[in-house]
Order: structure tokens, then C-alpha cells, then sequence
């Protein structure tokens, strides 16, 4: 007897989401134990560890997802990892201590911030050469280019200041001051405003792409948590303008933001000293990297509830989804 036309749907919607999972894979940087940990989307477990460089922090894929940039923190460079054989095949010339950087929209220009020469480097990635440099605040951190590819911008974390890139020009045309100690940046997905987090000062600024200006100042309160504990670091913001998900470093909590009506909706506990996040490309998972803990937290978006909890390496602090 065939099924009904409404179950059969849901059956091969099931299929298709539970594919999709299996394909997915995340990859942790454990700052501690100079490693990546590889957790299977499917089963939620970590099923790899690919030993790199020294301090790994910020990664990233490439455009065709085949890649995995990593900053290197105390090798002083950018390795450039294999996915299918797990294998460094290169390090590109980043500069001292990179922490954070970003690849521009054509995958061919890589932004990094050098945390102790206070300068972004910009490397071609085909050629493996530096671009150019620029001369920014002192503290060099948070890195994002427009969707467009006009603006690169950069947090100086001591300067507390994002400076914006003229990509074309090659040098920095405006700068906008934001909260002590500002740590990471993100560009809506339409690149009309940018979301910069500031630890020290507790808060997100929300920045016109336009005018460069502050137009609004999101801050956090969580009951029964001091409040010089919260200290926001790591943004993700989801492509359909929905939410805006704030890690908030030692609170041990995710805030859940409204980022059109810019109000905090809810708080997520998670694991101990909360870094940095990842969404899965449905936007229908949320990953969280928590230090302290050395663990990644799992979140569902629909219900906003954490699902689980993931023992990773020592020190977990960026994290990436491919699938």
C-alpha cells in the first residue's frame, strides 16, 4: 500500500535534513594543545585530531570548502590545511601573531590582524604573497570584509576603534570609536550594518555600513551573574535577519538578540568561558567553543535550546562548519 502524499514528504524531508547533517563536519581550534578537533554533524562526536601550529585561534574555509585557514598565533603565520588528506600544505606570510582575519567574497584576498605590530596584512592567497599592510589602532583583532568586498574592517582592542579599509584604495579612509576593548566584527548578510562586540565595555555596537556611525548600543544583563563578568566576544548573525547570537566570554552564556527590534530575547548557558560560534549552513544549529570548559556547546535555533555538550581539546576557541 503507498504511503500518504503528506507522510511521504515528511519522510523525504526527514532524509534530506538527516544528509545534510551527516555531510556537516566542524572543526575546532584547541589554543592549548596545538589542535584541531573534528566533530561528524551526524553523530555529534569528535572523530579526528589533526595536530598544526603553536596557539591556534582564528579559522576559516576557503570559498570551495576544501581548505581550512588557521592562524597560527605564536608560529607567526597562517597554515593553510588539506581537508581531504588532513595534511599542511603551506603556511602563508601573516605577520606577527595573527589572531583573527577574513577572506574577502572572491576567496583570493586574506585580512589579518596583527595583534603585536599593529597592522593588518593582506595576503594573496593564489600567489601566497602580502598584498599590502595597513597601519591600524594598537591591538589589532576582529576582521570582516563587506559582502561587497568595498570595506575590510578591523578592531584595535587597545585603541577601541574599528577602522574601515578602503579594500580599493588600500588604506584606512574613517574610523568609529565603540566600546572598551572591541573584539570581534560581523557584516549583515546584506552588509548594511556591521555588529562589533566590546569585552571590557560589556556591550555591541550595531554600526551603519553608510555612515559609519553607532545607531545602536545593545548591553546585557544576566541575573545573578556580575556584570564586569560579562564580557561580550564572539557575533554570529543569522542570513535571514532573525536573530544575533553574542558570546559573553566568562558569563558562560549565548545571548539570543532580536537584530531588528535590537532587544536581548534570552540567555543560554553553556560551557565555562565562551568564545566564539558557528552556524551550520541550514541556520538550524548553533555551535559555541567554551575555553574553560574545553568543550563546544550544541544549540538548537528553532527552540533556542542547548542540546549538547562536546568534549573537545584544551582551550577551544574558534570553530568553523563545512557541509
Amino acid at each position: 500500500m503507498p504511503l500518504p502524499a503528506s507522510l511521504l514528504t515528511a519522510t523525504l524531508l526527514s532524509a534530506v535534513l538527516a544528509s545534510a547533517a551527516s555531510a556537516q563536519t566542524i572543526y575546532v581550534s584547541n589554543e592549548k594543545d596545538n589542535s584541531l578537533s573534528v566533530i561528524d554533524g551526524k553523530t555529534m562526536a569528535v572523530v579526528d585530531t589533526i595536530k598544526v601550529g603553536k596557539r591556534p585561534r582564528g579559522i576559516t574555509l576557503s570559498k570551495d570548502g576544501t581548505q581550512l585557514f588557521i592562524c597560527a598565533s605564536d608560529d607567526h603565520a597562517v597554515q593553510v590545511l588539506d581537508l581531504a588528506t588532513k595534511k599542511i600544505l603551506h603556511n602563508l606570510p601573516s605577520g606577527e601573531d595573527p589572531e583573527q582575519f577574513a577572506l574577502s567574497p572572491d576567496g583570493k584576498s586574506l585580512f589579518i590582524a596583527n595583534e603585536d605590530s599593529n597592522v593588518v596584512t593582506v595576503v594573496d592567497v593564489p600567489s601566497r604573497k602580502v598584498a599590502f599592510q595597513v597601519d591600524v589602532g594598537v591591538e589589532p583583532e576582529g576582521m570582516d570584509v563587506s559582502p561587497d568586498g568595498r570595506w575590510a574592517v578591523n578592531t584595535s582592542e587597545t585603541t577601541n576603534m574599528v577602522h574601515w579599509i578602503d579594500v580599493e584604495k588600500r588604506q584606512v579612509t574613517d574610523n568609529t570609536l565603540v566600546g572598551s576593548r572591541p573584539r570581534h566584527a560581523e557584516f549583515t548578510k546584506d552588509g548594511a550594518q556591521l555588529w562589533v562586540s566590546s569585552e571590557i565595555g560589556g556591550t555591541v555596537s550595531v554600526i551603519d555600513t553608510g555612515t559609519r556611525q553607532v545607531t545602536k548600543t545593545i548591553d546585557f544583563r544576566i541575573k545573578g551573574v556580575a556584570k564586569d563578568r560579562i564580557q561580550p566576544v564572539g557575533v554570529k548573525l543569522t542570513d535571514d535577519g532573525r536573530y544575533a547570537f553574542v558570546a559573553l566570554g566568562p558569563a558562560n552564556h549565548v545571548a539570543v538578540v532580536d537584530a531588528k527590534t535590537f532587544e536581548v530575547k534570552d540567555y543560554l548557558l553553556v560551557g565555562r568561558r565562551v568564545w566564539h560560534l558557528a552556524l551550520t549552513p541550514d541556520q538550524k544549529t548553533l555551535y559555541s567553543t567554551n575555553g574553560v570548559s574545553g568543550d563546544v556547546s550544541v544549540i538548537d535555533v528553532d527552540s533556542l535550546k542547548v542540546t549538547k555538550s562536546i568534549k573537545v581539546g584544551r582551550y577551544p576557541w574558534g570553530v568553523v562548519v563545512k557541509g
